[in-house]
């Protein structure tokens, strides 16, 4: 007899690559079940329908992504350090991916529109955890005196995942990292350039 949970765990982490590197609607149960070795009523035993499958599979990466970066985050002292952990984890990104296809954040959003609320939500989930993480940072940065008090952490968080979302794009796209590396270089200027 299977045990349901870790059943579900697998349907969970094949189907999170397989939506992250194909595309959630490019994907098919029939890969999934080909993936996972399991039935479509073994997926549906766990699953309402694919989309619920969908909205799972990307809240299972945005927790593997997020914990990743929280672990290193907290271990990290001032903010700056801090900073240096979310460099470091997109620098790297393209190299020693930590799941397969890119950024999930990125591929969940493009895929996403009004017609499928659920998923957009799932992705507007992970952008709200994101930018609550960076502006912790820049906040407590200026807090404890290790930023310039006129830091707008605000702009700042907006900026910073913008430079580097676009970046992992372009690093895609142009199939090296050059633009990663251009941006991550740029942003560490900027932070030099707040550092009190």
């Amino acid at each position: 007899m299977r045990n349901p949970q870790l059943t579900k765990e697998v349907i969970i982490k094949h189907s999170a690559d397989l939506f992250n590197s194909r595309g959630y609607k490019a994907t098919s149960l029939s890969d999934i079940t080909t993936a996972t070795g399991f039935t479509k009523g073994a997926i549906y035993k766990h699953f309402k329908n694919k989309e619920d499958l969908e909205q799972q599979a990307l809240r299972s990466l945005s927790k593997q992504m997020f914990d990743i970066l929280n672990t290193d985050i907290k271990a990290a002292v001032g903010s700056q350090s801090k900073l240096e952990v979310v460099f470091s984890f997109f620098e790297n990104y393209l190299e020693n991916p930590p799941y397969s296809g890119g950024c999930p954040l990125m591929n969940s959003a493009c895929e996403s529109d009004d017609l499928d609320a659920g998923l957009r939500q799932q992705s507007f989930g992970m952008l709200v955890t994101f930018k609550t993480t960076i502006k912790r940072i820049f906040d407590n940065g200026i807090k404890k005196g290790q930023l310039k008090k006129t830091t707008d952490s605000d702009e700042l968080t907006y900026v910073f995942i913008a430079t580097l979302e676009g970046a992992i794009m372009m690093s895609k796209l142009e199939r090296n990292n050059e633009a990663l590396k251009k941006c991550v270089s740029y942003l560490r200027k900027v932070i030099d350039g707040i550092m009190e």
